[in-house]
């Protein structure tokens, strides 16, 4: 399994000193169906090519970009691109490119990671998995995606989980927490800490102004139990992104 860190430019020469495998997310979508670059070093190869839809105008020409993706591609020896789109609803233009790149990525023998919400596009993509889950049970999560997806397709999306939760929580929304929060947070309650076989993560309650909260959160043991779970299951890749891992890097990538 090919594990990635997603970095920026400014970002890419401190994470060297622990991987070389990077998705670049450097691209965007720009004006009149255009790849846009920033601030990529022109020596930079390998990887991934880190596709964002932030600010993204329509697409309206899904083929041009689509080409101008794959020419980046083999320019700098990237292996494919991964979609990383987070708007939270679906647009139909992005639904019409992510088809596009999934038919020409294969035809040229790239690989294509799309979001989840995106996968009946592009059939032959490989879909990452959010392992960042606060309830359920992550091993049949992933097999289930596996199994829909088939052989080869599946991915994580090792995004490192940190949530409170107050109790109780009928809509299942905790707040997100920062790492300092967190580490705030057991140095003032020193609290009782434990591991969620189901959900692969650790967790505390804790009581503030009678109010119970339950905290889960993610430490370099459980997101490397999280890449073996997957690796055992089939996945072929997984991503971690640099800021939210970067004090854990020397653990993760055996540095």
């Amino acid at each position: 399994m090919q594990v990635y860190l997603a970095v920026t430019p400014a970002q890419l020469q401190e994470a060297s000193h622990f991987t070389r495998s990077f998705v670049h997310t450097a691209y965007r979508i720009g004006p009149e169906s255009t790849l846009l670059r920033q601030n990529l070093l022109v020596q930079t190869r390998g990887g991934l090519l880190g596709l964002s839809d932030r600010d993204a105008p329509t697409v309206e020409d899904p083929e041009k970009l689509a080409t101008a993706a794959l020419r980046e591609c083999t320019r700098r020896s990237y292996s494919g691109t991964i979609l990383d789109w987070e708007a939270p609803r679906l647009r139909g233009d992005l639904l019409l490119l992510a088809g596009v790149m999934g038919t020409l990525f294969q035809k040229n023998r790239m690989t294509l990671y799309v979001p989840e919400a995106y996968a009946s596009a592009a059939p032959t993509a490989v879909v990452p998995i959010c392992t960042a889950l606060s309830g359920g049970n992550l091993t049949q999560r992933l097999r289930d995606a596996a199994s829909s997806r088939g052989t080869g397709r599946l991915a994580l999306d090792l995004e490192r989980l940190m949530m409170d939760f107050p109790l109780p929580c009928p809509g299942g929304q905790g707040r997100p927490l920062r790492r300092e929060d967190l580490t705030e947070l057991l140095e003032r309650e020193r609290p009782s800490v434990f591991f969620s076989p189901d959900l692969c993560a650790r967790y505390f309650t804790y009581t503030r102004q009678n109010e119970t909260h339950f905290v889960l959160f993610d430490d370099g043991d459980t997101l490397l139990q999280k890449l073996r779970t997957g690796q055992n299951l089939g996945a072929q890749a997984a991503f971690f992104q640099y800021p939210e891992v970067s004090d854990l890097l020397g653990k993760l990538f055996g540095k």
